[in-house]
């Protein structure tokens, strides 16, 4: 697998897109092994999107489109202006505010930190706050969206660890909130240094915040829905995913009214992009886990962290660390699906609860969403923003920090993790 892995590497470098580098890759598997059958890699990649599980995933991402489509981003933009609008920082919290109520909407970091560029990003900057800052805030407080319900890591993470989805969906309630208070706190005090603006001068009056929570209770539904329904046993994971595209088609059309025939269609395109880029990428991942678990790669591996230490939250520290550095070269999505088969076996060898280990991984490989060289919600946000990636980078250190600290916090403070789904789902 050595050479399977130095392949991979070296097609990254050289600007080869991840899902082609992920199958080249791993097809050099079975070109050191002459005894395995050809055949293996097409069968493997057909046999990988048959799986049942998965139909949550182009499930969830089509009713995040007709959300979006729906006109809820900007009925949520108003309720969190009303709700944080007075705190110091003026938009960048309103932004947070956002990305916290988006989770359950869009599932996506990259679209959530792309999407309130388009719509805040110059609006910050004109309050006087630096390109990086800005930047910096959009980038990073979208590591809460997929936290919220449904996030499409957890699905990937929940169908490939054979970990239920129901429970990870509650584990990430508690810590996206851990995220946003620390996110909050570290733009509260940048914006005390710095003499950035509230974005309101007053509090908002009973008549404003029961019409802004109006505009937005079919958004904060939506993770409840989801959760109450996998609670009840009402629908599997697969399940609930169709559920979620009929109520997001209910919402546009009958209650927001913004689902017209043109809306429609160009969110059935939006999804048809995003769920092709996102199972393409899933069935070529199969080539290269084949040589993995052939060769044992998850007992190597667990051997090699074992000989350096055997305590749980060490390894865990560990753990996160690598996928850290992976997520330098590699998207978020693909760590999920690369290291899971890896990284949870050893969990599980030790005693960790797997969605416990899931959230504190899922949160990790985000993280490389935001940092360069490759991350992906970075690109996209410095590209709006028109900010060089080293302005960004620089601006960016605090919400790092902030971000590393709440990290700890999950791999050392477990029930912080497994609170609700322990209350929700009592084994």
């Amino acid at each position: 697998m050595l050479i399977v892995a130095l392949t991979f590497v070296f097609l990254l470098v050289i600007g080869m897109p991840v899902a082609f580098a992920i199958a080249i890759s791993g097809a050099t598997y079975f070109l050191q092994h002459p005894e395995l059958p050809l055949t293996i890699p097409v069968q493997v990649t057909v046999s990988q999107t048959q799986n049942f599980a998965l139909l949550a995933v182009p499930l969830f991402i089509i009713a995040g489109n007709f959300l979006n489509h729906s006109g809820i981003t900007e009925r949520l933009l108003t309720l969190a202006s009303v709700l944080t609008g007075r705190l110091r920082g003026g938009l960048a919290q309103v932004s947070l505010t956002l990305s916290a109520l988006m989770g359950g909407v869009s599932g996506s970091a990259i679209a959530d930190a792309a999407m309130q560029s388009r719509m805040i990003g110059e609006a910050m900057v004109n309050r006087g706050m630096s390109r990086g800052f800005v930047a910096g805030v959009l980038s990073f407080g979208s590591i809460l969206t997929p936290l919220i319900p449904p996030g499409i890591g957890m699905i990937l993470y929940g169908t490939i660890g054979q970990v239920s989805i129901g429970r990870l969906f509650a584990a990430g309630i508690v810590p996206a909130l851990l995220l946003w208070l620390a996110l909050a706190v570290t733009v509260s005090l940048t914006a005390r240094r710095r003499g950035y603006p509230a974005e309101r001068d007053t509090r908002p009056t009973a008549r404003e915040f029961t019409q802004a929570l109006r505009g937005g209770i079919f958004a904060l539904l939506f993770p409840v829905i989801l959760l109450l329904g996998l609670r009840m046993g009402v629908f599997t994971p697969s399940e609930i995913g169709a559920f979620a595209v009929i109520y997001a088609i209910f919402v546009g059309i009958a209650i927001h009214r913004k689902l017209n025939r043109a809306s429609f269609i160009e969110a059935v395109e939006g999804s048809l992009a995003d769920v092709g880029a996102i199972m393409f990428l899933i069935a070529l991942s199969a080539i290269f886990t084949y040589g993995i678990v052939l060769d044992r790669v998850p007992e190597v591996v667990s051997r090699w962290i074992l000989s350096l230490t055997d305590n749980l939250h060490l390894v865990m520290v560990l753990v996160v660390l690598i996928v850290i550095a992976a997520g330098l070269l590699v998207d978020a999505t693909v760590l999920i699906i690369m290291l899971t088969p890896i990284f949870l076996p050893l969990a599980r060898q030790l005693g960790a609860d797997p969605v416990h280990f899931g959230i504190v991984f899922i949160v990790a490989a985000t993280i490389g969403n935001f940092t360069p060289p490759v991350g992906a919600a970075m690109y996209a946000v410095c590209s709006i923003i028109k900010v060089g990636v080293g302005s960004y980078s620089r601006e960016s250190l605090p919400f790092i920090l902030a971000v590393t600290l709440v990290a700890l916090v999950l791999v050392f403070v477990p029930g912080v993790v497994l609170f609700l789904p322990e209350a929700l789902f009592a084994r």
